[in-house]
């Protein structure tokens, strides 16, 4: 057997020798090549041909084994983690060079003959507008259009659809006429009959009285639930209902910024990006309708990072301030409501954000979830037979003063205020939290609202607690404090009566089921 191995051993060598022995080879074809035919010679170069190309195969085989085989190796979770350094510092790369093509055409913008704060032709200093008359550019439609400039040729303007809004709204548009002859709970129960009889929508009517009540509370409502109980349709029906079509925009993964929001301005097309979020806020301008704004799936980019500007804007006390900037430079053909570069915010536009919360989606900062008004729709009413219903042509200042009006005749009671200062007190004893001064607040604007809006008082006192202060325990390792959870649940019956507030209490059971 190990004469046999040699042999192979030889056999093999010979082969290669015979392969890459050209000197050999040369010499065996010097002393046959008399008797060579023409046919021969060929096959030989063919035969040369095949074993030089079968040469240079094995040496680049040999080669790669040999670098596969000494290459440094490093472990599957490094080579992971740089991959993922290297498409980041692409992805920086990219922002940067976008980043700086702005720069640039906001100073080539400035250099250009339309500076800020420039005249239009033909008027001096004493007939400019005063703060006065500014004002009233923002005030019911009837008085607006005489006082708009003459419609301009969108495609002559860098706002091809504001401009186009401004022609509509001066040539086209009539005020309707709003209904002011309801209160809250009609309006919510009517909500509820629109949707089921016209959209086949149906909710709960508490649904209806949490999500007419938050917007009294604040200007953000996030709507969070598994897919499929109506979170975009809730806001949409409500559209419908009050016959101004809700704004959908659609979140996307990539978005990191403000002008996702706003667009920007391209030097190069010298036009305007116009996003519909923009053409939604500014339209709002000219009417009193209350109008919605949807951010579906917000938190499939990070919420924080694209609408940082707008959470800061709305924490401004006076409604003067809620003013976005737009662009730098004000030139003579740009859209009638840009005032200075900036677009304002009015009090008739709400933002509602839809969650789902999976893998696909990035946690909600607590300074978003803070400023908004959570509802969860974690299942679907019952459908139910109804009267057709039709929709109502509301006024946002009627609305507002039925908000300021709720406020007013029915504020928070002393004893719930004093019982929830007992409940801020336990919790930071037993779980080191507490009530902010934001969250105290929106809890006495949304009692009123809810009380208004047909509930009642431990009703509303029970959703909002459970929303706005329960939350923040998903931020603690509840798996370790069940027992602590357990003692606050029995708390909360004492201190409000068994079974009273039943929306924190079962809150409270899923807290301990899911951790």
């Amino acid at each position: 057997m190990f004469r046999a191995f040699v042999d192979m051993l030889v056999a093999m060598g010979n082969f290669l020798n015979y392969l890459l022995n050209f000197p050999m080879r040369m010499d065996i074809i010097k002393e046959y090549e008399e008797s060579f035919s023409t046919l021969e010679w060929v096959m030989l170069l063919i035969v040369n041909i095949i074993l030089i190309a079968l040469i240079i195969i094995l040496c680049i085989g040999l080669f790669k084994l040999l670098r596969k085989i000494f290459r440094v190796r490093i472990s599957p979770k490094k080579y992971d983690e740089l991959v993922k350094q290297v498409r980041n510092l692409q992805r920086d790369l990219i922002r940067a060079n976008y980043e700086k093509d702005k720069l640039l055409a906001m100073k080539v913008t400035e250099l250009g003959d339309h500076a800020p704060g420039t005249l239009p032709e033909g008027m001096d200093e004493e007939e400019t507008p005063s703060e006065d008359e500014n004002d009233e550019a923002f005030t019911p439609n009837e008085n607006r259009n005489t006082l708009l400039s003459p419609c301009v040729d969108p495609s002559e303007s860098r706002f091809f659809r504001l401009t186009s809004v401004d022609n509509f709204y001066k040539s086209e548009y009539i005020a309707p006429v709003y209904e002011e002859d309801f209160t809250l709970a009609e309006f919510c129960e009517r909500f509820r009959l629109f949707a089921a009889s016209r959209l086949h929508l149906y909710y709960d009517l508490d649904m209806m009285r949490y999500f007419v009540a938050s917007m009294g509370t604040a200007r953000i409502i996030i709507l969070q639930g598994i897919s499929g109980t109506g979170k975009t349709s809730l806001p949409y029906a409500f559209g419908k209902f009050v016959q101004k079509d809700t704004t959908v925009v659609s979140v996307q993964p990539s978005w990191r910024e403000r002008t996702e929001l706003y667009g920007y301005y391209n030097e190069f097309t010298k036009k305007y990006g116009e996003t519909d979020f923009l053409r939604a806020i500014y339209e709002s301008n000219y009417y009193r309708d209350p109008h919605m704004v949807i951010l579906d799936e917000m938190n499939i980019a990070r919420v924080e990072y694209y609408f940082a500007e707008m959470l800061s804007i709305l924490e401004m006390p006076l409604q003067e301030e809620w003013k976005v900037d737009i662009v730098t430079a004000v030139w003579d053909n740009d859209p009638c409501l840009i005032e200075n570069g900036t677009v304002r915010i009015p009090n008739n536009v709400w933002f509602v954000g839809t969650i789902n919360n999976d893998d696909s989606t990035f946690a909600v900062a607590d300074k978003v979830y803070d400023r908004a008004i959570p509802i969860d729709l974690d299942s679907r009413a019952d459908a139910f037979e109804c009267e057709d219903t039709e929709p109502m042509c509301v006024s946002t200042d009627y609305l507002n003063a039925l908000f300021a009006k709720a406020k007013e005749e029915y504020p928070m009671s002393e004893e719930i205020a004093e019982k929830l200062e007992v409940v801020n007190q336990y919790i930071i004893k037993a779980f080191r939290l507490a009530f902010g001064n934001r969250v105290m607040k929106q809890i006495r604007e949304f009692v009123p609202c809810f009380i208004a809006c047909g509930g009642t008082e431990i009703q509303a006192v029970d959703f909002i607690v459970a929303k706005k202060v329960l939350r923040k325990f998903e931020s603690l390792s509840v798996g370790f404090m069940k027992d602590e959870l357990t003692k606050f649940s029995n708390f909360l019956d004492k201190t409000f009566g068994k079974n009273q507030m039943k929306v924190c209490k079962d809150y409270i059971e899923l807290l301990k089921k899911t951790n």
